[in-house]
């Protein structure tokens, strides 16, 4: 496997924890974050995509504290 490009989205600027992600040579997607890039997560396109979707269209709010409903 030759060297992996990973990349953050620029509205991390210059945050300690960001995601980064990376197309591998095999086509899968590689993700970590910058606070522990030895732990690397492997997807597809396909799934990230839709895991993008579900994030967007509120599918795991309930994951998250909602701020003022405590």
């Amino acid at each position: 496997m030759s060297a992996l490009d990973w990349q953050k989205s620029s509205f991390s600027g210059e945050a300690a924890n960001c995601l980064h992600i990376a197309a591998a040579d095999d086509g899968t997607v590689k993700l970590h974050e910058s606070d522990d890039p030895d732990t690397i997560v492997t997807t597809t396109p396909e799934k990230l995509r839709a895991f993008i979707l579900g994030v967007k269209a509120g599918e795991f709010d309930h994951f998250a504290e909602v701020r003022g409903e405590e």
